[in-house]
């Protein structure tokens, strides 16, 4: 029996096309400014495994994700729980010439700016990572898809709310005082299993200046959450989830060498004691000059964010931990536009209401043909006046270095 199950899953690989791809990275992080009680720097290694399959209209996809820790192999007191195995992607899909249809695990991105997608909620980010980057949590969901002439509309039913684990307070990216212990398991008000349902429209024009666009509703829980203390323990928080109608969009426009850049979110938050109707809207602008030196283009970018609440005696952006509410985003992007596809990013984000600072540069290349280095640099000065999230981080400044080997 088994033999024939073997021979038949065989043959029926031979018809289709496997595809197996993936990277394994080295990150080196060495924290300058930090609080005395984290460590000094992080040393991660991490797998990506990608696994295609396609025959005919079927497409199957797995995507496989490991990370450990250095700190992990020591004693406990210095132990940060950053080593983990899990599968972020695991669907089947069924595509035709007017529709596709979805269903399992996977991560969907929306959004069109450079700092942050302010709409790019559908899956949450990994806490026991790099505050810096987006390493996106796979969630259950089917969807289906009608494509037009010029876009395409989307059903999406999200089968199950992800919680999301934190590393221990040695990291430095643990967001609670040392004394503070995070409990994972989330709190919602109509528990885990009720389905958040989207419609997605998006499509583009073919005008003079073209546009993309793209609009979203959602009936299910925001992407947004917030903290508080368990029941009969105050030095125990627990994060909460609860219901929205939530309306969302992402465009962009060329004029020329200038690219236009807007995100708008408003949620309407369904019963919540907490937290009330809010909005966040995000405008950029990058404008690109050609040939600077040697066939190197220079882009220039400024973006703006703001969010706001709408009903009193509820959270305030400081009390939900929201860092871009009044800011300012002004940087650069240099491509040498060589065979090695290397580029350097950077700028400042001031915020105009608290008067704090964060500024970054990063550093991309490829090295020979499978891999690729990226180094990077991060000062925040938090403000000095209020509560926000970064005045929890501290002064903060570090060095990053990643070797990753693509396959």
């Amino acid at each position: 029996m088994r033999k024939t199950l073997l021979l038949a899953l065989t043959s029926s690989l031979l018809l289709g096309e496997v595809e197996i791809s993936g990277h394994f990275d080295i990150t080196s992080q060495f924290y300058l400014t930090k609080p005395d009680s984290k460590h000094q720097n992080s040393f991660t290694a991490k797998q990506i495994l990608e696994l295609k399959y396609e025959k005919d209209e079927i497409t199957a996809f797995v995507k496989l994700y490991a990370q450990e820790a250095y700190y992990d192999l020591k004693g406990s007191s210095e132990q940060t729980k950053r080593s983990f195995a899990r599968i972020d992607e695991a669907y089947l899909k069924y595509d035709r010439d007017n529709d596709a249809f979805e269903i399992g695990k996977s991560i969907k991105f929306w959004g069109a700016l450079e700092l942050r997608n302010i709409v790019d909620g559908f899956n949450p980010n990994e806490l026991r990572d790099d505050l810096f980057i987006t390493n996106k949590l796979g969630v259950w969901n089917s969807s289906y898809t009608y494509f037009t002439d010029n876009g395409e509309f989307s059903v999406i039913l999200k089968l199950f709310e992800q919680d999301q684990k934190m590393a221990e307070s040695p990291y430095v990216y643990y967001i609670f005082p040392d004394a503070v212990n995070y409990n994972h398991n989330l709190s919602t008000s109509k528990g885990e299993l009720r389905p958040s349902i989207y419609l997605t429209y998006s499509g583009s024009t073919d005008t003079q200046y073209p546009i993309d666009y793209a609009f979203i509703y959602e009936n299910g829980y925001d992407s947004q959450r917030y903290f508080s203390q368990v029941v009969n323990n105050p030095y125990s928080y627990v994060q909460n989830a609860y219901l929205v109608e939530k309306f969302m969009t992402y465009n962009t426009m060329v004029i020329d060498a200038t690219l236009i850049k807007l995100e708008a979110l408003y949620a309407v938050v369904k019963d919540d004691l907490y937290v009330g109707d809010y909005s966040h809207v995000a405008l950029g602008l990058e404008h690109t000059l050609e040939d600077i030196y040697d066939g190197s283009s220079l882009g220039l970018i400024s973006e703006y964010y703001r969010y706001d609440t709408y009903e009193d005696n509820k959270y305030t952006d400081l009390q939900l931990f929201e860092t871009m509410q009044n800011d300012l985003f002004i940087g650069a992007r240099y491509s040498f536009n060589n065979t090695n596809s290397s580029s350097i990013i950077g700028g400042v984000v001031y915020d105009l209401e608290y008067i704090e600072q964060t500024y970054y540069a990063k550093y991309e290349s490829q090295i020979a043909d499978n891999f690729k280095l990226e180094v990077d640099y991060y000062f925040i000065e938090p403000s000095k006046k209020e509560k926000t999230a970064f005045s929890l981080l501290g002064q903060h400044q570090r060095v990053g270095v990643n070797v990753a080997y693509y396959f």
